[in-house]
């Protein structure tokens, strides 16, 4: 194990950084934390949720980046086209099926519903700004 290294961020880049940053802030719970109006031609905005930073950045001059697709869910068991980051992962404490059920009222969507995975592990896909895939996870403890 390498002590020397912590995970640190996760970077999006998103069509809409302001907006994009307040659906973390306003689904999560999110704190935004720092925001930089104009770095490299594009506004930065750092929010953070659960104990890690996401940053999210707009799209720079000339830039033309490919839409993400959301993540699929075929047979319990999810699917995802595309080579490199799948989608990240919150874990939750709590009853996981009881606060997706407040998610939904708040419009959010989900590419994969909860389900139990196996004994005591709840998971399911939330689709978020970008076509972005969030894991979210109920372990027993």
């Amino acid at each position: 194990m390498n002590e020397a290294l912590a995970f640190d961020h996760v970077h999006l880049i998103s069509r809409d950084a302001r907006a994009t940053a307040d659906w973390y802030r306003e689904i999560f719970g999110g704190e935004i934390t720092a925001v930089q109006e104009n770095l490299r031609g594009a506004p930065q905005i750092d929010v953070r949720v659960g104990g890690a930073t996401i940053v999210i950045r707009g799209r720079r001059p000339g830039e033309d980046p490919a839409q993400t697709k959301s993540m699929q869910h075929f047979d319990g068991y999810s699917s995802h086209e595309e080579w490199g980051i799948d989608h990240f992962g919150l874990k939750y404490r709590g009853d996981l099926r009881a606060y997706c059920a407040k998610l939904k009222q708040k419009g959010v969507a989900f590419s994969v519903e909860p389900w139990e995975f196996k004994p005591g592990f709840v998971l399911c896909y939330v689709t978020a700004p970008d076509g972005v895939s969030i894991e979210l996870i109920q372990v027993a403890d």
